[in-house]
Order: structure tokens, then sequence, then C-alpha cells
């Protein structure tokens, strides 16, 4: 959490716990929140920490809000398969979503009562792990097995979002994994994409192109990492080498 120690995590148990830092780096449940049927895939946290949305192999979205403790808020029900991967957008008021259902949802939240509503339904060929908002309008998408992302923009006169363009990225596997999500570094208009062996690290140029600037490629599609919040550091681990490795970016 960004403004505590607090930190948030989901498990294949079903649960989501909030953990305190207690005397020298000791930590304790504060709170576990069940609500949940299956495994949780996918957690977010919002700007002002107030808000905990989370997708589950139960197909489930669930929205939790802090008051004296954490409660769930409302449930999104309109997937029909295991829930991959959340973004919210710069301004926290939409969320996409992604599953195995072979949709992607985008979930609009209204100021007047606080709830969320499902305001699109984008039909896919093929599903995917990751998706991830670039800005206000603009998302990135990853299908599974494939060497191209793509693109996804809304039109100004349907309000909806379509595909604009996919661009090549490196895969190398034989399966891929979903615990890595996609991450956008505005500051450094830096994207990070894992897809199969390899983590991609793109580049959103000024005249909107995307750019590969790096790929690093691993023995395993089991990987699992971020970059840290200025995109100083990108932090992985992965079942080939057994270690935590950390990289430094440079220009």
């Amino acid at each position: 959490m960004s403004n505590n120690n607090n930190f948030v995590s989901g498990s294949h148990d079903n649960s989501i716990i909030i953990w305190q830092v207690i005397g020298d780096k000791q930590w304790d449940c504060q709170q576990k929140l069940d609500g949940h049927q299956n495994y949780i895939f996918c957690l977010l946290l919002n700007n002002f920490d107030d808000l905990i949305i989370s997708g589950s192999h139960d197909t489930k979205i669930k929205f939790w809000i802090k008051k004296d403790k954490w409660q769930c808020q409302q449930t999104i029900t309109d997937h029909t398969n295991s829930v991959y991967s959340l973004s919210l957008n710069e301004q926290q008021n939409e969320l996409i979503s992604c599953s195995h259902d072979l949709q992607i949802l985008v979930i609009e939240s209204k100021k007047s009562d606080k709830q969320w509503s499902v305001t699109q339904k984008i039909k896919l060929d093929i599903f995917g792990f990751r998706l991830c908002f670039i800005n206000d309008r603009q998302f990135t998408y990853q299908p599974y097995f494939k060497e191209q992302m793509y693109i996804y923009e809304r039109d100004s006169n349907s309000n909806q979002y379509k595909k604009i363009k996919e661009i090549f990225v490196k895969f190398g596997s034989f399966s891929d994994d979903c615990l890595f999500p996609q991450q956008f570094i505005k500051s450094k208009c830096l994207l990070v994409n894992k897809n199969g062996q390899n983590v991609n690290l793109i580049r959103k140029k000024e005249n909107g192109d995307f750019l590969i600037e790096k790929f690093i490629e691993f023995d395993t599609y089991n990987i699992f990492g971020q970059l840290s919040n200025d995109g100083e550091f990108l932090i992985t681990w992965d079942n080939g080498s057994n270690e935590i490795q950390i990289r430094k970016f440079r220009e």
C-alpha cells in the first residue's frame, strides 16, 4: 500500500489477506477476506488504498472497500470463466478485465453511488492472461501463445474500445502462466509484458508507436515479477534459476 507498510496477498486457498507490519520486520494478518470460491488470480489496489479489486478462478470480480474493516461492496458476475487480469485507468474510474471466456469487460464507476457497471464486452478470438491501461483511452492486451500484442483505443464517435493495431513481441515457449501482470510506468513510457519465456520491455514513443527496447529470455515460462513504481528496477523470480533477480534500468 502507498500510505503505509501494509500489503495485500491473494492465494490458492481462495482468501485475500491484509498484512500489517509489527515490530522489527514482523508481519501479522490484520484481516482475512473470504468471499471467493476459488483461486485468487489477480489483485488491484487503487491509488488511495481504499479499494481492493480481486479476480478469481470462480469467474467473479469483487470490489472491497475500507470502512471500519474491509468488506465486499459489490460483485461482477459477467465473466463465465477464470478472471486472469485487471487494470485501472489513470482516473481510477474505469476497470478492464480479461478471462478464459474470450471476453474483455470494460467496467465503469458511477460517482453518484460508487457502484461499478459493465459498459462494454469485447469479444476475443483467443483468451489472454494480461492486459494494461496505457492511459484513459488506450490499453494493451496479450493473447495466449501469440507473438503479437493487441492495442485497443476508445473510438471518439462510438465511445467504445476497438483494436487498432498489433505489435510484435517475443514469446519463445510452449506454454504460459497468468501470474506476472502487465505494467505501464508513465514516467518512463515503459510497458513490461511477460509472454511465455520472455519478458518484453516496450517503449511507447511520442508518435504513439510501441517499440521493444529489450527482451529478457528465461529458460522457463514460470516467471513472476514486477517493475518498481518508478521503473528503475525489474524484480523477477523464475523456477529455472530459483533466484530473485534484480535488474537496474539504464537509458
